[in-house]
């Protein structure tokens, strides 16, 4: 099993822009809808590399993606790129338990806007700490946990034997890793980083899946190094 983050997101850019400069202003719109940055559209094409690479090589012939937009825009520049390639296609299915982790009542807001409007809230999160902290309305990291734990268990049954892409969000990466680590795993109190575009990786030794690498961004190099090769005639480190 492969898992990897979209790439870098319009929120992602406003809530590091608020962040310089200390606004408590929420970004506007929903969610679902956040849409790739053009570095975001970028890294995307830089794993549509990939995942070209990947393919003559036993790569994903399953992608369950999260139904948020910039979730699906991450995986149509995959498709495309790899397609561009001369690569086939894989079958894709959107799965809405892998939808980003819902904030409710602090939808797109940035922390500073959470501590300055609700400083409350804000303590009680540091009290708690990332891992057990709910937003009003919303869900902790273990909420997630519980919804990526059915989800792997559906799959486990629907895609016995098969070579599965996730293409999804922090949160439920950082689930993933929690529930893939197995039961009586202790959960996280350093939550690891999920970079932007980033690729997880898994492998089976014929009962359990096992975390080989964690948010390799090595793919990501091509965007320093000019334009990819032609399908499987690629130089990057792989995970």
């Amino acid at each position: 099993m492969w898992a990897v983050r979209h790439g870098e997101s319009a929120a992602n850019v406003a809530f590091a822009a608020a962040a310089a400069s200390r606004s408590t202003e929420p970004v506007a719109g929903r969610d679902r809808d956040v849409v790739l940055s053009p570095l975001g559209v970028r890294q995307a094409a830089a794993l549509g590399g990939w995942l070209a690479d990947r393919t003559r090589e036993s790569g994903p012939d399953l992608v369950v993606c999260s139904p948020y937009l910039r979730a699906r825009q991450t995986w149509q520049v995959m498709r495309e790129t790899a397609a561009g390639q001369g690569c086939p296609g894989v079958e894709t299915v959107v799965d809405e338990r892998l939808r980003d982790r819902e904030m409710g009542v602090f939808e797109l807001y940035p922390p500073a806007a959470v501590q300055a409007r609700s400083p409350e809230e804000a303590a009680r999160r540091r009290l708690l700490g990332k891992w057990h902290y709910r937003p009003p309305g919303g869900e902790a990291f273990t909420d997630v946990a519980l919804r990526v734990r059915q989800f792997v268990a559906d799959l486990s049954q629907a895609a016995s034997g098969r070579r599965v892409l996730l293409v999804a969000h922090d949160g439920v990466l950082l689930a993933l890793r929690h529930v893939l680590a197995g039961i009586g795993a202790a959960a996280p109190e350093d939550l690891p980083p999920v970079p932007n575009a980033s690729l997880s990786h898994w492998c089976t030794d014929g009962r359990t899946l096992r975390l080989h690498t964690w948010g390799d961004t090595h793919h990501l190099a091509t965007l320093n190094s000019g334009l990819p090769g032609p399908c499987g005639r690629r130089g990057n480190p792989r995970s």
